[in-house]
């Protein structure tokens, strides 16, 4: 739950939001954040950033009141980020990558855990014949599903998929986004993806959302991304 947010991160405008409630199970796109307020966005979820005003809560806790590093950590238990951000190693194997949210034995990965990294592999649509090579030779297509399976690994309550389309190619948007969305509704995970992309929106369905960054009203945003989508065929 986030209310009367204010935070300067030394942009045009402070990033605003006035109300934003996700519920367990809930499917929502949030449009109006580019990259620098995105990622604030996500710091301020987290607890990496505190609110010059207003409060963030994550799963019931004020991320004002998390009294030390330990406590900060567990507080991130039940969330999952998809973001290009997030560290991958380019030099270990697309299965190593999806693997080390499971274990530190990943050369070779231990035996232990490997049918879950296979098996969360799988789920995300990554193709078996690909699992051996460097991440660094992989596409960005297969770079985003590795994002996806290492996201998801812990079982979140919450995932955050953040501007996941940039470098895509345009017409694997919607298929890679409904896979994304059948992958974390069968886990009953809340999903909150901060998005300019309709064709995005549109695959992983869900209520859409408008930020007016002045005021930080979110505003249905069916209308505004139908529109953009016939003017400019879609963005990241």
């Amino acid at each position: 739950e986030i209310s009367g947010l204010v935070k300067d991160h030394q942009a045009l405008r402070p990033l605003r939001l006035r109300e934003l409630r996700v519920t367990p199970g809930r499917v929502m796109s949030l449009g109006g954040l580019d990259a620098a307020a995105a990622e604030m966005f996500v710091h301020l979820v987290t607890g990496g950033a505190l609110p010059d005003e207003g409060d963030v809560m994550l799963f019931g806790t004020n991320t004002r009141h998390i009294p030390d590093a330990g406590a900060w950590l567990r507080s991130l238990d039940g969330l999952g980020l998809v973001s290009h951000r997030a560290v991958l190693v380019g030099m270990l194997s697309v299965l190593q990558n999806v693997a080390m949210p499971l274990t530190l034995d990943l050369d070779p990965i231990d035996p232990a855990v490997r049918p879950a990294a296979e098996a969360l592999a799988r789920e995300a649509g990554i193709p078996e014949a690909v699992w051996d090579r460097p991440l660094g030779q992989v596409d960005a297509l297969l770079n985003l599903r590795v994002r996806v399976a290492r996201a998801v690994a812990a079982n979140p309550r919450l995932v955050i998929v953040e501007h996941p389309s940039a470098g895509l190619p345009r017409g694997e948007v919607a298929q890679v986004a409904r896979d994304v969305a059948r992958v974390i509704a069968a886990r009953g995970s809340a999903l909150v993806t901060l998005t300019a992309d309709p064709d995005w929106a549109a695959g992983t369905g869900g209520e859409r959302f408008a930020l007016a960054p002045a005021t930080g009203e979110l505003r249905p945003a069916d209308g505004i991304l139908k529109r953009l989508t016939r003017v400019f065929g879609g963005s990241a």
